[in-house]
């Protein structure tokens, strides 16, 4: 008689301290189904849990999107779901709602997330592409009577080092949305030009230290040190910045990081021309009286958004929009930090 395999028990992994650092090891936040008291308290702190994402402005949206039962929807960025579930409980059940998102890992676990909550496929259909196409999922639908978009990346892409999302942890320099397609941050410094590279700094983040970083990054990737972690290049960042006196230099290093990784990260996922494909189609996809809202988080996508409706607008396109931007409340930015940067700008179709 064979003796019986015994199942060896894996420990969960001892960490120091009273919380986890590391992302890995953060048990009970990944697993917030089971551990609701813990992530209620890392909210209540102002802090995203790990691997969760805090929706941003939800009752703005509703409130602005007035979406009866019976009608069709569109989430452009599905994220972790959370608009998307405010919006599909105001359809009661009535209707359906389309979303789409390009990374594989986080909309599957979406998807059943949702789906968990009573939410499946009669009612929600998940689209693994990007939200430029916007043209394709309308002809499908037959239009749109709402839609947003929420521009922002999800809290589970920024905190999973993995991704190389974050210049606060170690990590692989990725910032792909979608880590199966395209080429990483790392790839794309490989053999990138010091002026192609201050450009990119200047137009994507306003970076005022532009010049001197291209300088510094592409004369460290020439000596043949590679740029290919999140420290790496947060070091050379460092090492460029050490000239700024003591007391600003903590502050605008960390703001040059910021805005170096948010350059990076918009070139490599095509961030600006797919928004700009994304207002151009927008029209076409909302019907009648449609409204549509969008949330921006930084100068650059709110200019690009702020002009397409306003000439939507004077084109007759629009029968209304928003001549000013619409913020989160001091209450919100206090229980969320990441909802400082947003702005919210709506149109309604002629």
């Amino acid at each position: 008689m064979e003796e019986q395999k015994e199942t060896v028990h894996k420990r969960r992994v001892r960490y120091k301290g009273k919380y986890p650092k590391k992302f890995e090891e953060k048990y009970k936040e990944l697993n917030p189904e089971k551990y609701q008291d813990t992530i209620a308290h890392v909210i209540q702190k102002g802090n995203t849990p790990a691997g969760m994402h805090i929706s941003i402005m939800v009752n703005e949206i509703i409130n602005f999107l007035n979406i009866q039962p019976g009608e069709t929807g569109f989430d452009a960025t599905l994220g972790y779901g959370g608009h998307t579930k405010a919006m599909l409980q105001q359809l009661q059940g009535k209707g359906h709602m389309y979303a789409t998102d390009v990374d594989p890992i986080e909309s599957a676990k979406t998807k059943k997330r949702l789906a968990d909550a009573g939410f499946g496929e009669d009612i929600l259909t998940i689209k693994l592409q990007n939200f430029c196409t916007i043209d394709e999922i309308a002809k499908e639908a037959g239009g749109f009577d709402f839609i947003l978009a929420d521009l922002g990346v999800s809290s589970m892409q920024i905190d999973n080092p993995e991704r190389g999302f974050s210049f606060k942890v170690d990590g692989p320099l990725d910032l792909r949305l979608n880590p199966e397609k395209g080429i990483s941050a790392a790839e794309r410094l490989d053999h990138i030009s010091r002026e192609e590279l201050a450009g990119m700094l200047d137009e994507n983040s306003d970076e005022p230290y532009c010049e001197e970083l291209a300088k510094a990054i592409t004369d460290e990737i020439r000596k043949g040190n590679r740029i290919d972690t999140t420290t790496k290049l947060r070091h050379v960042i460092e090492k460029t910045l050490d000239f700024l006196p003591e007391k600003e230099k903590k502050v605008t290093i960390k703001k040059t990081c910021q805005r170096t990784f948010q350059a990076l990260r918009i070139d490599v996922n095509r961030e600006f021309e797919v928004l700009y494909e994304f207002m151009e189609k927008l029209p076409d996809a909302l019907k009648p009286g449609g409204r549509v809202a969008i949330l921006t988080f930084h100068s650059g996508e709110d200019k690009l958004v702020k002009r397409a409706l306003k000439e939507g607008f004077r084109e007759g396109i629009y029968s209304d929009y928003s001549k000013d931007v619409i913020r989160p409340s001091a209450q919100e930015c206090a229980q969320n930090g990441r909802a400082r940067s947003t702005k919210m700008r709506w149109a309604v179709r002629a």
